[in-house]
């Protein structure tokens, strides 16, 4: 005979409920605290002297480093979440685009490398909320290198060291700015299809 907690082999068992990651997790913190860097990025560029310059370096790259150690985290402990999906790329937005205005204020980098990267950067934000009823796009690993590339270039430009790191920080520049606008028509193409594929589902 059947236990008291035995199920008959004819009655369903419902699928076991899914856990929902929390907002509020280390990963998430990392990306705010990225975010919460860009101020403070900004007043040690523009102090003017070369500590605050070297401090202003350190400042990016400690906050380029969180990038690659929240999305570690959120991957490894399952900590993905649609908001960290539209808060990362955001926060290195920021971070790359003061960077970028900074410098070119600064007359250290020409404004239309600056312009054509906050383009292509801006455009792809609003295409993500164009876009955000029907789904997420994640970053595509052309994406990511194009991020490595940019960060790595404007490290070069911010270490107050001339000479040959110097030309190789526009060499690295370059390729970053290849590479952001073959992933902006890539991720333009996607968005597209997205949406077209959520409309399809709803009709």
């Amino acid at each position: 005979m059947p236990g008291p907690t035995s199920v008959p082999d004819d009655v369903p068992v419902p699928p076991p409920v899914p856990t929902q990651v929390p907002v509020l997790n280390i990963a998430n913190l990392l990306t705010v605290s990225r975010l919460a860097m860009v101020p403070f990025f900004l007043l040690a560029l523009f102090a003017g002297t070369d500590f605050w310059r070297w401090t202003s370096a350190l400042i990016f790259a400690v906050a380029s480093i969180t990038d690659h150690i929240d999305g570690r985290l959120a991957r490894r402990h399952g900590l993905i979440t649609d908001f960290g999906k539209i808060a990362d790329p955001i926060a290195d937005k920021a971070l790359t685009g003061s960077a970028l205005i900074g410098l070119s204020v600064l007359g250290e980098l020409p404004w239309w490398v600056t312009i054509v990267i906050a383009v292509r950067e801006v455009g792809v934000t609003l295409l993500r909320f164009w876009v955000i009823r029907h789904g997420v796009i994640p970053a595509s690993r052309g994406g990511k290198l194009k991020t490595l590339l940019q960060v790595v270039a404007i490290g070069g430009f911010l270490i107050p060291l001339p000479g040959l790191l110097h030309v190789a920080a526009w060499i690295v520049m370059g390729a970053a700015i290849a590479l952001t606008v073959v992933t902006g028509v890539d991720y333009a193409v996607r968005a597209v299809r997205l949406r077209a594929r959520g409309k399809r589902a709803v009709a």
